[in-house]
């Protein structure tokens, strides 16, 4: 018995012999034939030993000529078991290696895919659930403060001290709020409403909003005049919400955000469709960050790009509620300051 584990750990590091079929079917004739041919070869020969002895020899050699045939065939099935017994224990870095073109060549490279899939998946939830923390943490902590110092005496209720208190709420708030968000972008469980909005007064609305307890200056260019797009008025406000509130934190005090609005040319016949651009007078945003900006809780390595404390969810949201009205976001060159545009089709 020991013998036989020997020899077959020893096949193990052979290569695979049926390695380029790519039929498991065709393997398995192969390997029936082979081994039956191999074993009838021992007759063929006329080795001159006992019948008894001869068919014992034939046998034995039919089963090695299979061992050999065999190999590689079913190694990527034991590995994936033996994966998949390490994967339900949490460990996602298992892989299979097989260089097998048939079925289960093809289950391997499969089982590869899900595999980092999932180790993409743990890495991001570990992630999400890390920042999530420190996000909640910080003002939860500020109110705390500000709460026991009005029960310790330490401080009045003074205006200051509530607005404190309120601005530190406002912030719990929208974070719940964006993560809700979060949530229902991985669910995709937001359909689209679309109706025509005109841009004008949406824009005007949405820079009013944005301009209140900020000191930059919010202006609105649209052109033309009547302009209006097809799209869900409660997810495209998130997105001129979300670039507006990025634009007025990254800019200097006294400074200066347009929001651009211009028509695309119609495609096909479906109407007309939007070109909107946020332009501020910030530090901007290198040219290796400027992919990684609309990822989760990003924020940048530019100094003085996060001062506020923003959330780092803002332009995920944004980039989120863009596809899913089929249209692209990007951040594009813009010399001094950063400029985002999103298109979105007719």
């Amino acid at each position: 018995m020991k013998l036989w584990h020997v020899v077959a750990g020893r096949l193990r590091k052979l290569p695979e012999p049926l390695g380029r079929i790519r039929s498991i079917k065709l393997k398995l004739a192969i390997l029936l034939v082979g081994s039956g041919a191999a074993g009838f070869a021992v007759f063929i020969l006329s080795i001159g030993w006992l019948p008894p002895w001869t068919t014992i020899t034939a046998l034995a050699v039919a089963l090695v000529t299979s061992q050999l045939l065999a190999h590689g065939t079913t190694a990527p099935i034991r590995a994936m078991t033996a994966a998949a017994r390490t994967m339900s224990r949490g460990d996602y870095s298992q892989r299979v290696s097989t260089s097998s073109r048939d079925e289960v060549g093809e289950l391997a490279r499969a089982f590869n895919r899900m595999a980092e899939d999932l180790e993409t998946a743990d890495r991001q939830r570990r992630e999400l659930i890390a920042n999530v923390s420190h996000e909640l943490r910080t003002p939860i902590t500020a109110l705390q403060a500000v709460l026991e110092n009005l029960v310790d005496g330490l401080a009045s209720p003074d205006p200051a001290t509530l607005r404190a208190a309120l601005g530190q709420t406002e912030r719990l708030s929208k974070l719940v709020s964006e993560l809700l968000d979060l949530s229902r972008l991985d669910a995709g469980v937001s359909p689209l409403r679309r109706r025509p909005v005109k841009l004008g007064p949406f824009l005007t609305a949405a820079v009013e909003a944005a301009s209140v307890g900020t000191n930059v200056r919010l202006d609105v260019d649209v052109l033309p005049s009547d302009l209006e797009v097809n799209a869900d008025e409660a997810r495209l406000h998130q997105v001129v919400a979300n670039l507006l509130d990025n634009a007025a934190r990254h800019s200097p005090e006294g400074g200066r955000v347009v929001v651009r609005a211009r028509g695309l040319p119609a495609l096909s016949g479906r109407g007309v469709g939007l070109l909107l651009e946020v332009t501020d007078e910030g530090p901007g945003i290198p040219a290796a960050e400027r992919t990684r900006v609309f990822d989760r809780f990003s924020r940048g390595s530019t100094p003085g790009t996060a001062r506020d404390g923003g959330t780092g969810l803002g332009l995920a949201i944004a980039r989120w509620a863009v596809e899913l009205h089929d249209g692209t976001i990007s951040v594009a060159d813009a010399g001094p300051g950063c400029r985002i545009q999103v298109t979105l089709p007719a």
